[in-house]
């Protein structure tokens, strides 16, 4: 089976689609000024986007793995704005960890893999 990347540099690929599934690169917001809600937001947006590039949508998500700069600080105002953007009854499977992102300003990044239709 063929192995498809799109939006490649030489460090990464920010969509690798393979066998029917899609992976997207760790994605952050555009605006590391802003709060976690308008973080989260952007990042979703970009998801969106990507997934969109590839062929599916948000319905289709099989896994979300969640970064947070800070899980007690952090946690709900994410949650806040996921609940928001997921559809009822697609949920996927998720974790959620507090980590030392690459660059201090960044509080949410998500990594994602979903299905193609």
């Amino acid at each position: 089976m063929s192995v498809q990347r799109q939006l490649t540099n030489e460090r990464m690929s920010q969509v690798v689609v393979h066998n029917g599934t899609v992976y997207l690169a760790g994605q952050v917001g555009d605006d590391m000024s802003a709060g976690i809600e308008q973080q989260t937001r952007e990042t979703l947006t970009n998801i969106e986007r990507l997934l969109d590039l590839a062929g599916t949508d948000k319905t289709r998500l099989l896994s979300v793995t969640i970064y947070l700069k800070d899980i007690d600080a952090d946690f709900a105002g994410m949650n806040a704005v996921w609940d928001k953007w997921l559809p009822k009854g697609v949920a996927p499977a998720r974790a959620t960890v507090e980590a030392k992102l690459c660059e201090p300003e960044i509080l949410v990044e998500l990594s994602v893999v979903a299905a193609l239709p």
